[in-house]
């Protein structure tokens, strides 16, 4: 491939109110701001270098503006862009300057409707992983991943495998043979992003790295001391997908997040994609428990990178199973 797309990197949400999004990331889960102004707040992890890696823009309504990628150089955008165009994806530049303490950025909507952005340059910041002053909250590190439904999961698979390169760690497949859900990877752990079958595109969780499982535990009892109960969507607990300890949350304006950790090296050359049969109830949950109902109905939509019009929902193609989402 003519292009080197590094890893997930960064995630641009709209929420309504910044000010409650600033009590939730800031106060209560302990996300770095970096800046902000009137109309914007850029966080960032306690490990990360880069300036932000989720920027909340105020809007009216709460979307998803876009999915970033870092790669490797100029060249990989200029490689990305003929690829994006030939394959008869119209694409979108976003030159230096038109955005905060970020570079040139390529934008398009990928085969299943999803935003994504890519980009080789963002401002450099202190990182502050030794700075255990300032830990607090649940002590988020890093950016980890984005999980998306989509209503056609193989055909996002061969898209992300065959074209763009990533290598799949673990799926979960339907007794007719179909694969329901993916984890794709480019950095050396289980994935970057996965997709599962359902209304699409959507985005159902963001993935934070946090050091240790005892971080996800004590983030429950931040939340709860102040008044954030009900944001505990799911969890603690830990995923036979992945082997990852996860806690999902909801914050002010229902976008999900996950706060992970513990997952494993995903590498070697010779690593063999583990395959999950759907009704194996220890794929979501290794210790049996289920997820509520609107797990597998509730995500966050999302913008066409051209129009900033919402994309449209559609039924996933494969007929419903339950459990439905996993990690």
């Amino acid at each position: 491939m003519d292009f080197n797309i590094i890893r997930s990197a960064r995630a641009v949400l709209h929420v309504t109110d910044l000010e409650a999004s600033r009590k939730f990331y800031v106060d209560a889960l302990g996300f770095i701001e970096t800046e902000s102004d009137e109309n914007h707040i850029y966080l960032r992890g306690l490990e990360e270098h880069n300036h932000h890696s989720l920027l909340l823009k105020k809007a009216g309504t709460p979307v998803v503006e876009a999915l970033g990628y870092k790669v490797s150089s100029e060249h990989d955008l200029e490689a990305l862009a003929l690829f994006f165009e030939k394959e008869g994806y119209p694409t979108k530049w976003m030159e230096k300057g038109s955005q905060h303490a970020i570079g040139r950025t390529l934008r398009v909507n990928d085969i299943a409707g999803l935003p994504l952005e890519f980009f080789a340059e963002m401002d450099t910041v202190d990182r502050l992983l030794q700075r255990y002053d300032l830990y607090k909250g649940s002590r988020m590190q890093r950016i980890d991943h984005f999980n998306c439904a989509v209503t056609d999961v193989e055909e996002s698979y061969k898209f992300y495998h065959e074209k763009l390169g990533f290598a799949c760690s673990e799926y979960t497949d339907t007794p007719e043979g179909n694969i329901w859900a993916t984890w794709l990877h480019r950095k050396q752990n289980v994935h970057d992003v996965a997709f599962m079958n359902g209304k699409g595109p959507r985005l159902h969780h963001i993935g934070f790295w946090l050091p240790d499982q005892l971080a996800l535990i004590h983030t429950c009892d931040v939340l709860a001391s102040m008044g954030y109960g009900e944001s505990i969507e799911r969890g603690p607990g830990r995923h036979g997908l992945s082997n990852a300890f996860f806690l999902y949350l909801r914050d002010p304006d229902g976008h999900r997040i996950e706060l992970y950790s513990g997952d494993y090296l995903t590498s070697d050359p010779d690593f063999k994609p583990i395959r999950w049969d759907i009704n194996d109830p220890m794929r979501q949950t290794f210790w049996g428990h289920a997820a509520p109902d609107k797990w597998f109905t509730e995500a966050s939509t999302v913008l066409n990178v051209h129009t900033g019009e919402v994309v449209e929902v559609k039924e996933g193609k494969l007929k419903q199973h339950k459990p439905t989402f996993v990690i």
